[in-house]
């Protein structure tokens, strides 16, 4: 028997190393993939459709939005992005576990249409520490980095949607944690009743 895969929906703030957090956690898993998105922004060169994105014409994206095709969906600077169901309802029924690292809105339309998910937010020890990570990676203007530590204190209002928070203070251990989350979440007794017949 083929036992379902289950949907982890990860979000937190710019710079709080989602990321890193969650390639450790699926380092050397079979069981684990990240959902491929659909965007309208054009394929850089290298990228690869089904791989990087699902590439799709405005018009098409528009379709997919009214057909109910999409677990989510969002513009980010004049690019439309969204995550197919029909690619994760795959990959979950093939026993895969999908990764989702959306914001808090996606988090919520994705929780209206698959209630199941597993909704974790992943945060630095403090502000503070957000602060120094977004500053030492040099990619953001001091006006931008103030922007992204407003957006952060208004998603953490939005913290106690989520099933689970890790504070990810040391990559290796919220690798673990996020890893144990996945694990108990297959232990759940409503999933093991087949198994009681």
């Amino acid at each position: 028997m083929i036992e379902k895969g289950k949907l982890f929906v990860i979000s937190g703030p710019s710079g709080a190393g989602k990321s890193t957090v969650v390639f450790k956690a699926m380092e050397g898993r079979k069981d684990v993939c990240f959902s491929t998105s659909v965007t309208t922004r054009k394929p850089r060169p290298g990228e690869m459709d089904g791989r990087e994105y699902f590439f799709v014409d405005l018009d098409r994206f528009k379709e997919m939005v009214e057909n109910d095709e999409l677990l989510e969906h969002a513009e980010y600077v004049a690019n439309s992005y969204g995550t197919p169901r029909a690619y994760v309802e795959e990959k979950l029924a093939e026993g895969m576990n999908v990764i989702l690292d959306i914001e808090v809105q996606g988090a919520r339309q994705v929780n209206e249409k698959k209630p199941d998910a597993v909704k974790i937010f992943i945060i630095p020890p403090s502000i503070e520490e957000l602060e120094r990570r977004l500053k030492g990676r040099g990619t953001d203007t001091p006006r931008a980095i103030e922007a992204r530590l407003i957006r952060a204190r208004q998603e953490y209002r939005e913290a106690n949607f989520y099933d689970y928070i890790i504070i990810n203070d040391d990559a290796e251990r919220a690798a673990k944690e996020l890893a144990a989350i996945m694990l108990a979440e297959h232990c759940r007794a409503a999933d093991k009743m087949d198994y009681l017949k």
